[in-house]
């Protein structure tokens, strides 16, 4: 029987990071920001929600939405971002359950997923295994300046609209602090596949 694996964690923490890791020992990863971002694509079930809920002055010219509208309205206010994930994610989840299904039909036998909101989806009840992936605050910032291209203050902003590691870590069966480099993560990431691979 398949394994499936949780990743979660705020922003900027290194979750790809280690997808990117275990992926090199074989393991099937989903990354669930790609697959909401694809879905926002028109058409989309998804992106006639986000209107219907948030309105039409999300869509830029080309009829898709606004990444920067949308991302300025809900991590400004705590009620707008609860409001996004209730849209969303039954929606997301949806598809990722597609894709763990496709890809079990196909033979594999672990399959990760990256999810930032996997705990507020409910989605991590469906997990065999589930890792939390922290990080300091300020190396998440400058995480998220690199990634994004996005400012100082709306990184930070962004990354303080999100739960505390407590949170991330007390469904956690594994919690990693990526604070020494890369070369320690990469060594966690395998001694966690080997783990993995034993479930």
């Amino acid at each position: 029987m398949a394994r499936i694996i949780g990743i979660t964690g705020p922003s900027g923490s290194g979750k790809s990071l280690l997808c990117k890791h275990l992926a090199d020992t074989g393991i099937h990863c989903i990354d669930a920001d790609a697959v909401y971002h694809g879905m926002l694509l028109p058409p989309s079930r998804c992106l006639d929600e986000l209107v219907r809920v948030f309105g039409a002055d999300l869509l830029s010219e080309n009829g898709e939405i606004d990444r920067r509208v949308l991302s300025t309205r809900v991590f400004s206010d705590p009620l707008q971002l609860k409001l996004l994930n209730e849209t969303v994610l039954p929606i997301v989840i949806d598809e990722i359950n597609r894709i763990i299904g496709d890809l079990i039909s196909k033979g594999a036998q672990s399959v990760a997923v990256d999810a930032p909101t996997l705990i507020e989806s409910g989605f991590y009840r469906s997990c065999d295994m589930i890792i939390a992936v922290l990080a300091p605050i300020e190396d998440r910032v400058e995480r998220i300046i690199a990634r994004d291209g996005i400012s100082r203050e709306r990184a930070m902003q962004r990354v303080l609209s999100q739960k505390d590691d407590a949170f991330y870590s007390s469904v956690a069966d594994v919690t990693i602090f990526n604070t020494n480099g890369e070369a320690d993560f990469e060594k966690t990431a395998k001694e966690i596949a080997t783990a993995i691979s034993q479930i």
